[in-house]
């Protein structure tokens, strides 16, 4: 049985405080790569051991979280279902904004999430010209070779960026390629100063792409547009980022007022 602190409401949101620090559980192991231990929980959530050993047992019953033999903890399998189940509303709250940016841009656009320490793109709308960029819904990259996975990072504390780069290995997808901790935080800090992230031919030669933080989205989030980089020039770069951060601004707006309206079991923007 939980204890009874755990089940009176939270001072904060009114809700239930056993949930909310299960919740919150469950996000420190996503940013400590999916698996840690219970005194790195203690560490990075400031919880008493007991309360951690108990939450943490219900949700490994509830297979939200597994036991590993070493006896520490890693994601588990049945919120990858429920990960699956919350893209695809996104996608379609998403794709009328990813639209008017292929209007204006006239390349593929995309969104994108910082999942673990992988991006993982969940909405496209292809361009329609005859040569162009496709990458498929689902995907799964390293965030150091793109620019929508700068975008995300920049917004994170530098700590925790660089345990992902140790983490992942940075590795070389192309030459040009950043495999550096100290120049990728470098890259951040630009990001952070001009706004916006560019992937000049490191995930794919010959490709280019520009990237933005969707501000005050619920989850963080990130659009783009890419295609080849005879199209996507550093002069389009001008022309680009306004419409990026103000496609951005509409789709957080978008996003906040549907995740507000929840309740009300309203459906997505027209």
């Amino acid at each position: 049985m939980p204890s009874s602190d755990e089940t009176k409401p939270a001072a904060s949101t009114g809700g239930v405080q056993s949930l909310e620090r299960a919740f919150a559980l469950l996000e420190n192991m996503a940013d400590a790569g999916g698996e840690t231990g219970l005194s790195e929980l203690a560490a990075s959530s400031g919880l008493p051991l007991p309360t951690i050993h108990r939450l943490m047992r219900t949700l490994v019953a509830c297979g939200y979280v597994r036991q590993q033999a070493n006896r520490r903890y890693a994601l588990g399998p049945r919120l990858i279902r429920l990960g699956e189940a919350a893209a695809r509303p996104l996608s379609t709250w998403a794709r009328p904004h990813l639209a008017r940016l292929v209007d204006g841009s006239g390349e593929t656009s995309n969104m994108a999430l910082l999942d673990g320490d992988e991006v993982v793109y969940v909405a496209q709308v292809p361009s329609r010209h005859a040569m162009r960029m496709f990458t498929e819904v689902g995907r799964r990259v390293l965030p150091h070779t793109t620019a929508v996975g700068k975008s995300l990072l920049a917004q994170r504390p530098e700590e925790e960026v660089r345990a992902l780069l140790a983490r992942t290995g940075m590795p070389a997808l192309t030459e040009k390629t950043i495999t550096d901790p100290d120049v990728f935080m470098g890259a951040l800090a630009e990001v952070r100063a001009e706004g916006y992230a560019v992937d000049d031919n490191e995930q794919e030669i010959g490709v280019r792409c520009i990237a933005v933080s969707v501000p005050g989205s619920p989850t963080p989030a990130a659009i783009s547009v890419s295609g080849p980089a005879g199209r996507v020039t550093e002069a389009a770069t001008e022309k680009l980022v306004p419409l990026l951060q103000d496609v951005a601004r509409a789709l957080s707006d978008s996003l906040n007022t549907t995740q507000s309206g929840q309740s009300g079991q309203s459906g997505p923007p027209a």
